[in-house]
């Protein structure tokens, strides 16, 4: 990839939650994108400390969140779960670092707004000029749910094939949105299955290997319905009332990487597929042909891209059906790095000089 466009100066980064899912590949994407660091530190709990890590050709450490960690740094990512996130993210601010959370954990916070600029430059194409979202007092951005982007994405392009009557969305969860433990429980559930031995429940308290669920167990800590809640409110944040939310269920699904999605859209009147085609069509889309491979778990991977099917509903004439993966982790990763490349221009010289 190319260096971030709008960042020609060099930041000092720190990773909170360096050891997780997202805080690795935020490292990746970072290194990837170009993105103009001119230091990274590694931070993460008790744990992972001392770990030793890579950013680009340099070995480190990975450090504790302390307070003295966040001096100098320009901006402070939080891979870390939302209860970390919560007990740090101020000590970063206090330094003075642009705080950006992919845990979730401000949510809610006053003065903390959901960002997704895949969706703010699509808002620019359509109406010709910049949106406003911040002013030199922001300091703290929580990044808008994968899920919640890709469906605003989609939809906002939808409309422009003709106008939509009706949206139904099914979204099938990884277990890697709940993190290594998420990853572990359905890997040792699966060689425990197929060994005729007891179970581990610690996180979802309910079979998730070769199984769907509509809900988790009624100890596990975790709620559908509270993440079904959440990409709501973020889709309400990134769009206002430009579209009303889908209707929306999410499904756990016994997959380790990558959101997929059923989306059923009815238009007021027949269009038609190779229209609905060209709309979706454009940049973070891939749309996938008949003699390709279809968007899955597995062709997501890694990928940068929504990746999308489109075929008319078999009994409906202004129904169609978009089958669509994504790379829950990477998209998350994107979203932050290009949060952070739009709010460096706030910071035109870093702390770097």
């Amino acid at each position: 990839m190319n260096r971030v466009a709008g960042t020609p100066h060099v930041f000092r980064v720190a990773i909170v939650g360096a050891a997780t899912l997202k805080g690795r590949e935020l490292k990746e994407v970072l290194d990837e994108v170009n993105f103009p660091v001119a230091d990274v530190k590694l931070l993460d709990d008790d744990e992972s400390l001392g770990q030793l890590d890579q950013v680009g050709e340099e070995a480190t450490f990975i450090q504790p969140a302390d307070p003295e960690h966040f001096r100098n740094v320009d901006f402070a990512f939080f891979a870390s779960d939302a209860a970390f996130t919560g007990r740090h993210w101020q000590s970063a601010l206090k330094a003075g670092a642009t705080v950006l959370d992919l845990s979730y954990g401000l949510d809610g916070e006053a003065n903390v707004s959901v960002r997704s600029p895949w969706i703010e430059k699509e808002l620019e194409r359509e109406s010709g000029h910049e949106p406003a979202h911040e002013d030199l007092s922001t300091m703290a951005v929580t990044i808008a749910h994968p899920v919640a982007s890709v469906l605003a994405l989609l939809l906002l392009r939808a409309r422009n094939a003709g106008s939509v009557r009706t949206v139904a969305v099914t979204v099938f969860e990884p277990v890697s949105e709940q993190g290594k433990r998420g990853m572990d429980e359905l890997h040792q559930q699966t060689v425990n299955l197929l060994s005729f031995t007891s179970l581990p429940k610690e996180v979802f308290d309910e079979q998730v290997a070769f199984n769907m669920l509509g809900r988790f167990g009624e100890s596990s800590a975790l709620s559908l319905k509270k993440i079904e809640r959440r990409i709501a409110t973020h889709f309400e944040a990134i769009l206002g009332s430009r579209l009303p939310v889908p209707s929306l269920m999410l499904v756990q699904a016994p997959t380790f990487h990558a959101h997929t999605f059923s989306v059923y859209i009815e238009f007021d009147r027949e269009i038609e597929t190779a229209a609905l085609s060209k709309a979706l069509a454009g940049e973070h889309v891939s749309m996938i042909g008949p003699g390709e491979d279809g968007p899955s778990n597995v062709t997501a991977a890694g990928q940068g891209k929504v990746l999308i099917a489109v075929r008319p509903d078999a009994h409906n004439s202004t129904g169609f059906w978009i089958w669509a993966a994504a790379d829950n982790l990477k998209i998350a990763a994107m979203t932050a790095v290009e949060c952070a490349a739009t709010l460096s221009t706030m910071r035109p010289l870093g702390k770097v000089q």
